[in-house]
């Protein structure tokens, strides 16, 4: 009889991706194994899950609104309902292990099924728990970690270091740097600067580079600048007939791995999805973490990299100031650029999605 695993959570494609990449490696380890996805109704999960092939349930949930207590309103309520569905999604599916990747669903579908006594396994991408994964480790079976020292978070017996499971297709560029030029109709040979502010796109590294274009043509480096599908028109509207062939403008980047070959130097902000894509990459990088996160986890993402000498960072207060200067000093920079290169790749763990596959057939063996 087929096995039978739910995974649960979402919102941005740091959560998302890692899911996938997950049950795929579930799909290729045994073929015939059910998997369904629990998601945040409306979530960007709803739409990314489905296209990669997999069946999805959403539950009508929200996270703490910050900047309006009144939106915070209706959270009780929703939370008693979302424990309620997934109560009824766990029994109804049969559900043997229920997965938790981070992001609003992940509480209340980890909540009820180690409530039921269904073994939970939780994969935290961060190197700082948030306080939802934190108290769900009090009882889950396994806690799958990216980076050392999250026994200070979690029961140190129940930690495994495995990495962030990442999309496979997005870091295989060996070989590709001529096909990746010539599919951005860039110039060979020319030092080019990846900038990319995730699925959503992130204001703070699109207002840099856009103040900075006369600093970018001047400094006769080459661009691809992934702004968000969000940001995309009005940046394009704004930036009519100023940007040269070098400096592309995309929303979105629909090939990673060409992005990725292209580059000299990336510029990039410090989720935990991305900087794992940008170890196995082994790249020059100047890390922006967002300041609009949960307990401010990519600050500390990216200092775990700047104090292994592994990257480089500049705050999202100060990146107005000094991001393109600070990134074209390193461009030019060949000794920096070897040694942020040479450490980051040291931090690279490939495997992270075989390796929580396996330890979940182990908790329904």
């Amino acid at each position: 009889m087929a096995h039978k695993v739910i995974i649960s959570g979402g919102g941005t494609g740091g959560h998302i991706f890692p899911a996938i990449a997950i049950a795929n490696a579930l799909r290729r380890a045994e073929p015939e194994i059910e998997i369904l996805f629990v998601g945040a109704a409306g979530k960007m999960e709803m739409e990314k899950v489905p296209a990669a092939g997999y069946r999805i349930v959403g539950l009508d949930i929200q996270g703490i609104n910050r900047q309006s207590l009144l939106k915070n309103i209706a959270l009780p309520f929703k939370m008693v309902k979302s424990l309620w569905k997934s109560r009824q999604i766990i029994k109804e599916f049969g559900g043997e292990v229920a997965i938790g990747v981070g992001g609003y669903a992940s509480g209340p579908l980890l909540m009820m099924a180690n409530h039921i006594g269904i073994p939970t396994l939780i994969q935290e991408q961060n190197s700082f728990a948030g306080k939802t994964n934190k108290s769900l480790g009090k009882r889950a079976k396994k806690i799958c970690v990216a980076y050392d020292g999250m026994e200070k978070f979690f029961p140190a017996e129940r930690v495994m270091l495995t990495g962030n499971p990442i999309r496979r297709a997005s870091v295989d560029i060996s070989g590709k740097y001529r096909e990746a030029i010539a599919s951005f109709g860039l110039t060979e040979g020319k030092k080019t600067i990846l900038v990319t502010g995730g699925s959503l796109g992130a204001n703070t590294l699109n207002e840099c580079i856009k103040e900075a274009v006369g600093k970018l043509i001047q400094a006769d480096v080459q661009v691809i600048w992934q702004c968000g599908g969000y940001y995309f028109e009005k940046l394009e509207r704004e930036l009519t007939g100023k940007l040269p062939a070098g400096i592309k403008l995309l929303p979105f980047l629909q090939r990673m791995d060409y992005a990725y070959a292209a580059a000299d130097v990336i510029i990039a902000r410090a989720g935990a999805g991305t900087i794992s894509e940008l170890c196995v990459i082994g790249k020059p990088v100047i890390l922006v973490p967002s300041p609009n996160v949960a307990e401010d986890h990519q600050t500390k993402n990216a200092v775990a990299l700047v104090e292994k000498k592994a990257a480089l960072m500049v705050t999202d207060m100060s990146a107005r100031i000094h991001l393109v200067d600070e990134t074209l000093k390193l461009i030019r920079d060949e000794a920096t650029c070897v040694e942020l290169s040479e450490n980051i790749r040291k931090l690279a763990l490939l495997d992270a999605d075989e390796v929580i596959a396996n330890e979940v057939l182990k908790l329904i063996n």
